[in-house]
């Protein structure tokens, strides 16, 4: 594998890091979930569903890029995924696979080809280096009759290669199931009697190469036909394929595996687990370099003023170098440790996550997903009184009923415990635990920062547990933490918690990321007075369920609201006023010192939302008052950026003031009469 180290001015922290936690006895992986885009994302591929006319082609050209440019030994494999309930088709990955020494995964190499395929060579000689009978048949596709597609049996008894014929049951060729897919899982196995082998290759010509899809095997006889297969290929002169099938479990601990998958409105880029955080730092550079010669990024540009993250995720998830090395089962007080740290500090919650927040996100917190904190706070305490040992099952069972979304998932959680030691289905026993609270950022550094934010703090709570009792943050939540300003009060708390603990901070790159996630939407300056007003959070809520053609339901979210920051200097606020739609929004004393208010205003009247009696207040006017003077500005529907306007026609002497639903709170609500 190639790789060029350069220096980073967070080195330093993550030598810590690592130095601390070994010092420690513990060996910590994180693994990472980054999402990209196309250039010009178009389609519903590309904003709700998982899979769609272009999104393979675009996986195909970020693992062409990586094998050219960082992974020179690896093989692209393409894998059928999991069917989804409303979902049409299954959804799929490629994976590339090499050998952890850098080696290539094959030993015979193929050279570029672009010669029609004529397979017949090649079906001889791979049934000749296999030493297995010539059982090949034809397959016919319903949908394109015409294209060449042989299959023969073949399995592998544990010392040699076996193939059966087919047929005694299908004659000189069998009929392709009428659905789409490669021609390998559109075999009609069913019709074959129960004693007969259902394991079989396939080779599929397509317009891009011949498509070859391998039988479920062992990992051991699956790495000897993917070598002679290439042996074969090379020796057919075939260059142009492309491998497909099932990835056997790495039993032997021989590759490593990076994956593409479809996931909805984004591809999904599964790295492998990284031991410091200097080599996850390595993929995310290395994946922004490739995905920009694939004509792909992590963020989405709706307008020349307006950028924001892919929509997906870029989850952290923490285990171990193996299941009985990981040192989570046995540490469950370190565990609370975290959770609790968590609990009391929402900007890890809000700060680095989408524009999507709240109980109906993508990751609410356990204490906004109907959960009340009395159960909470007795398995912390039950997990912190555990003795030592392997704990891993008591620790699931105690902790994923907990952290789930309002219905009760448990993959849908800021916090997730599905893959930690989940025995209700295959992959839940992993020993990760994942953060879900993180989105993929414009910048490669922006997201590696975070990911040693995140090993920071396990680091300095793991030497220093937190124990304090979790925080009825109640009506605070979402009323304080959704404004910018204090949003980031909270996080300059945790700065300081770890440049205690060692780790120093420079605190500009995550500044960098605030000014990105909250942008300054307007900034007013007289003489010493300062205004800004900026995009603050919005919690959508859910709606109930709807009917859909076809007889399924779905549940909408309301995006119809959007909440804005006021956030004055003491100057500003003795010696001027400010008006929404005519309507004075007083500003008042904030925990920082300054003046400000929050305002939430409806901004669309999309179809179903929450009120629909209440009309958009768009475009929405704000007008300044003071020194004489009179200072109107204009926001429209599909702008972020106040402009200057000679004045605003809501304006009024009779105009109510801007109300709050309940006296406290710091946000005020343009839907209150």
């Amino acid at each position: 594998m190639r790789r060029v180290i350069k220096k980073n001015p967070l080195d330093k922290i993550g030598k810590l890091v690592t130095s601390k936690l070994r010092k420690g006895g513990i060996r910590l992986t994180m693994g990472g979930e980054p999402t990209y885009v196309p250039n010009e994302p178009v389609g519903a591929e590309w904003s709700v569903t998982a899979v769609g006319p272009t999104k393979l082609n675009y996986a195909y050209a970020l693992a062409d890029a990586l094998i050219k440019n960082a992974l020179p030994g690896a093989v692209s494999f393409f894998s059928p995924g999991k069917s989804y309930p409303g979902e049409t088709n299954p959804r799929w990955t490629v994976h590339l696979l090499w050998n952890r020494d850098g080696s290539s995964l094959v030993k015979a190499k193929t050279r570029a080809s672009d010669r029609p395929v004529q397979p017949q060579i090649l079906k001889a000689k791979l049934l000749k280096d296999l030493k297995v009978k010539d059982n090949w048949i034809r397959a016919i596709d319903p949908q394109e009759p015409k294209r060449a597609i042989w299959i023969v049996p073949l399995d592998h008894d544990g010392t040699q290669w076996t193939s059966v014929s087919w047929r005694e049951t299908f004659g000189k060729s069998l009929t392709l199931l009428a659905t789409e897919g490669p021609a390998g899982l559109r075999l009609p196995l069913a019709s074959l009697p129960p004693e007969v082998s259902r394991r079989a290759l396939s080779l599929e010509s397509k317009p891009d190469g011949l498509h070859i899809f391998l039988p479920p095997l062992l990992q051991k006889p699956f790495l000897q036909l993917l070598d002679s297969l290439a042996k074969n290929l090379r020796a057919a002169d075939i260059g142009r394929f492309v491998f497909e099938g099932y990835i056997p479990p790495d039993d032997a601990g021989l590759w490593s595996k990076v994956s593409i998958t479809a996931d909805p409105g984004v591809l999904e880029i599964n790295l492998p687990p990284c031991f410091e955080w200097k080599e996850y730092d390595w993929w995310l550079s290395t994946l922004e370099k490739n995905a920009a010669v694939a004509g792909m990024r992590s963020y989405k540009q709706f307008s020349p003023e307006e950028t924001v993250g892919t929509g997906g995720g870029n989850h952290l998830l923490f285990g171990g170098p193996s299941l009985e090395e990981n040192p989570l089962f046995k540490n469950p007080q370190w565990i609370t440790s975290m959770l609790r740290y968590w609990q009391h500090h929402p900007s890890l919650a809000y700060l680095f996550t989408g524009h999507y927040v709240g109980p109906s996100s993508q990751a609410p917190r356990p204490d906004e997903s109907s959960r009340e904190l009395y159960d909470l706070e007795m398995a912390y305490q039950f997990l912190e009184k555990l003795e030592p040992g392997d704990n891993r099952y008591i620790i699931s069972e105690t902790l994923r009923h907990l952290h789930t979304d309002g219905g009760g998932n448990t993959h849908r959680s800021e916090t997730s415990f599905d893959k930690f030691w989940n025995v209700s289905w295959d992959g839940g026993c992993r020993g990760l635990i994942e953060f879900r609270a993180v989105e993929s950022m414009p910048k490669a550094e922006w997201m590696s920062a975070v990911a040693l934010l995140w090993q920071a703090l396990a680091a300095f709570l793991f030497e220093k547990h937190f124990t304090k009792p979790l925080i009825e943050h109640g009506a605070r939540l979402h009323d304080h933490y959704f404004l910018p300003t204090l949003l980031w009060e909270d996080f300059e708390i945790i700065l300081g918690d770890l440049k205690k603990g060692g780790y120093d901070f420079d605190p500009e790159i995550f500044q960098e990321i605030w000014r990105w996630r909250f942008p300054q939407m307007l900034s007013f300056g007289q003489a010493k007075a300062h205004l800004s007003v900026r995009k603050a959070h919005e919690g959508w809520p859910l709606l109930c369920e709807t009917p859909l053609e076809g007889g399924s339901t779905s549940r909408f979210v309301d995006t119809s609201i959007e909440r804005l920051e006021f956030m004055a200097d003491k100057p500003f606020a003795t010696t001027h006023r400010v008006f929404v739609q005519g309507r004075e929004l007083k500003l008042e004393k904030f925990p920082n010192g300054d003046a400000g208010a929050g305002l939430r205003y409806r901004r669309t009247a999309l179809h179903p939302s929450l009120h629909p009696g209440i009309k958009p207040h768009t475009p929405l006017f704000v007008t300044i008052l003071g020194g004489n003077k009179t200072h109107t500005y204009k926001l429209e529907e599909n702008r972020r950026i106040f402009e200057p306007v000679e004045s605003d026609p809501h304006l009024s002497a009779h105009a109510q003031p801007c109300k709050k639903l309940r006296p406290g709170l710091l946000t005020c609500d343009l839907r209150l009469p």
